[in-house]
């Protein structure tokens, strides 16, 4: 199966440089597409890169067709390109209605309207119309396309999890009279062949889970393995991060521990204790523990500890940080428990995220992919993630809130921190469906500012891209209204993403 996949992608290779010297812009862009939607694009980085420099330099980025202006937007600005807003004007009619009843057009529109930043109007307006447009045609549409656009409203290509996509568009590709089939042959192999490493990464940790669980009292805690996988795998999934993938995913769990532990299951005392504990880092301070403790303190290091060193071993220069990340992580749950015991609600949704973004562990988690990806990472970019710059602390907004919209029904029966929804109902007084729109409101503005920051911040395009996947697989797992639909949801998805395509 590899060979094959060596051989279709040195076919695919060609078909790409072949594309380069041809003067069509929407066979181009179209390719792109294809190749992104696959799951197949990151074989074919350069050639990517080469052939979106060259339709950026395109004069037919001024074209008269709608469909073409919006894929080209809409590449672009997915890649980091300055693209204007303004080329969408001339497609207004004088009530600023966009003129056309083409539903590709519209859906091109639509999906390139969701790489808007604060203040052009012309996509706000253009979210709202195609919107409303593409749900009146959709009796009327072919299956097909009809599907597609269902997909769409229900969340834009630019926000969806790739490996998700992959699994959804594969089959969707194949009845395409105008496929590829070196494309469409790679693109079934390369998923085989990344599922196979994903389920042995998987076996890997659900004994590592279940070892766990005998030596702990775990008691207090959810079973998340395969969940937190996931989360890691929508982040970082090509092949060559698998070891990064098996340990994040460790490390994720002692995350979703620590959220159990502080949110809903210690004491002050516990809390504290533990706390400084953490601080420590020293199998010793096991001694200070509540026996139903020490065994989960003493993994926590071992780990932790382990993973470090397998990265110097590696020649990591970052390595000694992942211990400081487990700790703020600690930390910052800690902070939240003083809310919790004096059951204090903050006079403000912005009040509340000043502590709250921290314990969305989003910053610690960005920051562990990019020292796992080795030599990729410099230390001025490692030293920028750990300052929340815009585009992380607006991952952490999105997770922040999304969580708690999600989980605030089922968490509020119980003592627990308060969230942003029950902090919106008393700042603006009112019911919690009013407040879960007011911070969907806060969620899209955080969405317009990530993508300026890709497009105006210095810092390396893939690790801005893959501070993005993280708020695409966040945004994917916080979109269900109640815990029951998110876990049904998951279940089916996850059934998809383990299981090989044939």
């Amino acid at each position: 199966m590899t060979e094959m996949a060596s051989i279709k992608k040195e076919r695919v290779r060609k078909s790409i440089l072949a594309a380069g010297s041809s003067s069509d812009l929407p066979m181009k862009m179209e390719l792109i597409d294809t190749l992104q939607r696959t799951g197949v694009a990151y074989h074919f980085g350069k050639e990517i890169q080469d052939l979106l420099h060259g339709i950026h330099a395109d004069d037919q980025g001024s074209s008269d067709d709608l469909r073409t202006t919006a894929a080209r937007f809409y590449l672009l600005r997915t890649h980091g390109y300055h693209v204007s807003p303004d080329v969408f004007m001339k497609f207004r009619d004088d009530r600023g209605n966009f003129v056309s009843n083409d539903a590709d057009s519209l859906l091109a529109l639509y999906n390139a309207s969701y790489l808007r930043t604060r203040g052009e109007e012309v996509l706000d307006d253009a979210i709202i119309f195609t919107n409303n447009r593409l749900q009146c045609m959709l009796e009327h549409l072919e299956p097909q396309l009809a599907e597609e656009v269902r997909c769409a409203l229900k969340t834009p290509i630019f926000r969806r999890v790739k490996r998700v996509e992959t699994r959804r568009y594969i089959p969707v590709y194949e009845k395409k009279a105008t496929r590829d089939e070196d494309i469409l042959e790679l693109a079934k192999l390369d998923f085989n062949i990344l599922q196979t490493i994903y389920c042995k990464e998987l076996k890997t940790l659900r004994i590592w889970w279940k070892d766990l669980k005998s030596q702990t009292d775990l008691q207090f805690a959810r079973d998340r393995i395969v969940e937190m996988h996931f989360w890691v795998l929508g982040v970082v999934y090509e092949p060559q991060h698998s070891y990064s993938r098996v340990i994040l995913t460790k490390l994720n769990i002692f995350i979703s521990l620590f959220d159990d532990f502080y949110d809903n299951y210690s004491s002050t005392e516990e809390s504290n204790t533990f706390t400084a504990a953490m601080e420590r880092w020293d199998e010793q301070a096991a001694e200070q523990l509540p026996a139903h403790l020490k065994a989960l303190y003493i993994n926590i290091l071992n780990t932790t500890n382990d993973f470090e060193e397998e990265l110097k071993r590696q020649k990591n220069k970052n390595a000694e940080l992942v211990k400081e990340l487990v700790i703020d992580v600690a930390k910052c749950y800690h902070a939240e428990v003083k809310w919790r015991d004096e059951h204090y609600v903050p006079t403000s949704v912005e009040e509340h995220l000043q502590i709250s973004v921290g314990s969305s562990a989003c910053m610690h988690i960005i920051s562990l992919v990019f020292i796992s990806m080795g030599n990729v990472t410099t230390k001025e970019v490692l030293e920028w993630a750990l300052t929340y710059p815009k585009i992380v602390r607006c991952v952490c907004i999105i997770g922040r809130i999304g969580n708690d919209m999600v989980s605030h029904e089922r968490e509020q029966k119980s003592e627990h921190v308060v969230s942003t929804v029950q902090t919106c109902t008393k700042e603006h007084r009112i019911t919690v469906a009013g407040a879960n729109a007011k911070l969907r409101v806060i969620i899209e503005e955080a969405w317009m500012d990530i993508v300026h920051e890709r497009l105006h911040n210095n810092h390396q395009m893939v690790h801005k891209e893959k501070a993005t996947d993280l708020a695409r697989t966040m945004d994917f797992m916080f979109k269900r209204e109640d815990a029951y639909t998110l876990a049904s949801s998951l279940k089916e998805t996850l059934t998809s993403l383990y299981v090989n395509y044939v």
